[in-house]
């Protein structure tokens, strides 16, 4: 696995690509992902750059397997989310888990589906 400082918050594009990675059972091969980012218009080309900072970032690793190559991720979604999410708070100089929830669901309604989910969740904490 690549140096956690190597690791950053991805472009969109990039992450668009991380998300067909995880999407799949590794390996992924670059025909399994062009047929979940047909909506992009991607040529190939693209999607192999896109690759190839994945895997220079520390997300993502290659290997050749016959005419194709072979990826995989270094970094789990959640990982990811995660580390995001505390990326958020150091930058706000860690606001308190009131005012991240508020900030995320400002004037949006919470289901109370949601509501029970996040109170069990604060008990299991």
């Amino acid at each position: 696995m690549s140096n956690e400082n190597t690791r950053i918050e991805l472009p969109q594009a990039e992450f668009e690509v991380m998300e067909v990675i995880w999407k799949f059972q590794p390996p992924v091969t670059t025909a399994q992902m062009m047929t979940h980012l047909t909506d992009k218009n991607w040529k190939m080309p693209t999607l192999i750059s896109l690759l190839n900072r994945l895997i220079s970032r520390g997300f993502a690793k290659s290997e050749k397997s016959g005419r194709e190559r072979l990826y995989y991720p270094l970094i789990n979604e959640e990982e990811y989310m995660q580390n995001e999410v505390k990326s958020i708070i150091q930058k706000y100089n860690n606001p308190s888990v009131t005012g991240l929830i508020s900030a995320l669901y400002s004037g949006e309604k919470i289901s109370n589906a949601e509501k029970e989910e996040l109170i069990e969740w604060l008990r299991s904490k």
